[in-house]
């Protein structure tokens, strides 16, 4: 009974090296939505030079440049949220990643994860600033036509400004 019990713990333990497709698609993801906002980037730019040299300032062209760029930070964050998934999945579930330490042992504490509540919270935070970016999305691209509807953006930008303070104090004890 102790060689099939063995056998099967065994085999148990190896099976968390099914995370590695997680790992592996995760950055794949992380690839494509960095290529992503580099090519919204690009055309971004080619479109504030194609505008600037045929129209000169075309109409709404402020907003078409920063949607643009804000855009691609989304997409940016998002690879982030991907790399720092993989990166944790790979060290809680496979081993540590050797070269994310320095020449004395120390490890790179920006990517380090050592439980899943920490993994979580990283996570939570890039994906918190992602909705904080879509936030400012949709604002720059609303029309305002009153004093009640500027009064609703400053209340959700306080909002979004106090919701960012308290969440920077998470973790921190002074």
């Amino acid at each position: 009974m102790n060689f099939i019990e063995n056998l099967f713990e065994h085999g148990l333990w190896s099976s968390r090296f099914i995370i590695v497709l997680a790992v592996v698609f995760g950055l794949l993801g992380a690839i494509l939505l960095f290529t992503i906002a580099s090519f919204d980037v690009y055309h971004t730019a080619a479109y504030v030079i194609n505008s600037y040299v045929t129209q000169g300032h075309p109409e709404h062209f402020h907003e078409d440049v920063i949607g643009g760029i804000i855009g691609a930070v989304d997409l940016y964050l998002i690879g982030v949220v991907m790399i720092i998934f993989s990166f944790g999945l790979y060290e809680l579930f496979i081993s540590d990643i050797d070269p994310a330490k320095d020449e004395h042992g120390k490890e790179n504490q920006l990517l380090a994860v050592h439980s899943l509540d920490q993994l979580k919270d990283k996570i939570s935070k890039v994906i918190v600033m992602v909705l904080v970016v879509g936030f400012f999305q949709k604002v720059g691209r609303t029309e305002f036509n009153g004093a009640l509807e500027l009064f609703y953006l400053a209340l959700s930008i306080t909002a979004v400004s106090v919701g960012l303070y308290f969440l920077s104090k998470v973790g921190h004890h002074e």
